[in-house]
């Protein structure tokens, strides 16, 4: 009996550069922005609620601690998509197959393992951000739902991770696309009991993303164990996993984790700070995020898509041809970013009048969505730049500027201004946004030195 045909794999590293970027990027632009309507719609939802502010304060308090649990995602994040997309690029299709499967386990084992930390630390840490009352009430009630689901959570993300580096980012998209969809009809099912569904307020958010998550990460097992994707796992591969290369997998990892653990934890000491002039300022500045954010997941989808390319190009051996890619997907970053920031600096009052009804609430929200659209080109290139290194699984100089930016750039200078020399809030949004601008030149100077272009995992 003849041979099996072998599969046809798709290859992104032939062609034309801008349009394997978008071939990669794209996909995964509009699945990550569906990920942040799905996030305002859901603040949206929880706004309209009888707590209002209390409750969006609430969710902006949490946010904050599940920023910080969600640095390690990045200990096997950075790394599988270093190793899955270069041993793609390398037709290494067992080898590849064998990370995603370690990929799965090491996210498994992280997400129960501080998702049970947080559940224990959990209210403490809510007083320590400074909630207090209703919003601390409310905030903890969402948060044991979210912390509960934390390791599907954080595996679905290989999931995505795993499709792309395989060269298939139509499927990631499809899989974010349907789980946004499906748990942006489920939030006003449980948060407000609509179709004979439990009224569950605050909690109800959670549940619905719960069973959003849950459900994804079972249809991206089917995808890959039931050879849909360019990659098929076996319950039993023919290269067995290994305790070693997971340790390498966290090993590339770890500097990626230190530089957002070190982001999140200055948001642990920024956000007490602005909760000093008020809840409503907390709910402004939550919108303000999310809006933000916003901007930075359809920037974080093309990213994710450039990073695996560069992964994949260099397993190719086509070092020129990754550099020509890392540059343009540079630019192109920048462009997006000042597209958005124009559209949110105009637009910023009315942004903020679809959450809120309080006159000073909408004022402060808009000044900083403002300020923050300044910094948005500098954030573009910053994050392509981090995405271009995550590729090459080289992720301490990242590490090393976020320690920068966050700390001594943010954490040191607004609270000096805001508890020493009584500067208002509007002095944070504009430390924030300078901080940026400075770390991104010199993200951008170790960037020209090419390092990168050498790196092997």
């Amino acid at each position: 009996m003849p041979d099996a045909p072998e599969k046809k794999r798709a290859d992104y590293t032939e062609g034309s550069i801008l349009t394997a970027i978008l071939k990669m990027g794209l996909p995964s632009m509009f699945g990550f922005l569906t990920a942040n309507i799905y996030r305002l719609v859901d603040t949206w939802w929880v706004s309209q609620l009888p707590e209002g502010e209390n409750a969006v304060a609430g969710l902006t308090f949490f946010g904050t601690i599940l920023w910080l649990l969600f640095s390690f995602n990045a200990l096997v994040g950075p790394g599988s998509v270093a190793i899955i997309s270069r041993r793609y690029g390398e037709k290494a299709y067992d080898a590849a197959e064998k990370a995603i499967k370690e990929a799965l386990i090491l996210k498994l084992f992280f997400g129960f393992l501080f998702g049970g930390l947080g559940l224990v630390l959990l209210r403490p840490i809510l007083v320590l951000l400074g909630a207090e009352g209703e919003a601390l009430e409310l905030g903890f009630d969402y948060g044991q739902i979210m912390l509960v689901g934390l390791a599907f959570n954080f595996a679905v993300y290989t999931i995505f991770t795993a499709l792309r580096g395989v060269a298939n980012p139509n499927q990631a998209m499809t899989l974010m696309l349907a789980s946004n969809a499906l748990n942006m009809i489920l939030d006003p099912l449980f948060i407000f009991g609509y179709a004979s569904f439990p009224a569950m307020g605050v909690k109800g958010a959670a549940v619905a993303s719960f069973i959003s998550i849950f459900l994804t990460l079972l249809a991206g097992l089917i995808i890959l164990y039931g050879d849909f994707a360019n990659i098929k796992l076996h319950l039993r591969g023919k290269l067995s996993i290994s305790v070693s290369s997971m340790w390498t997998i966290v090993k590339i990892g770890i500097p990626a984790w230190l530089g957002e653990f070190s982001f999140s934890g200055a948001r642990m000491i920024i956000v007490p700070i602005v909760a000093t002039f008020g809840t409503s300022v907390v709910a402004a500045y939550g919108v303000g995020n999310l809006i933000t954010e916003m901007g930075v997941m359809i920037l974080v989808g093309i990213g994710m898509g450039v990073s695996a390319l560069i992964g994949q190009t260099l397993g190719s051996g086509k070092t020129e041809r990754a550099k020509q890619t890392a540059t343009q997907s540079i630019y192109l970053g920048i462009g997006i970013m000042t597209l958005f920031g124009l559209a949110v600096f105009f637009f910023a009052e009315e942004i903020m009048k679809m959450f809120f009804s309080n006159q000073d609430t909408i004022a402060v929200g808009s000044v900083m969505l403002k300020i923050y659209a300044v910094g948005f080109p500098f954030f573009g290139a910053f994050l392509m730049i981090s995405e271009i290194h995550m590729g090459v699984g080289l992720n301490s100089p990242a590490m090393v500027i976020n320690f920068i930016n966050s700390w001594v750039l943010e954490v040191i200078p607004i609270y000096f201004f805001t508890q020493h020399f009584g500067f208002g809030v509007t002095a944070i949004w504009w430390t924030i946004v300078t901080a940026l601008a400075i770390s991104s030149f010199i993200f951008y100077i170790y960037y020209r030195r090419g390092r990168w272009l050498g790196h092997s995992v």
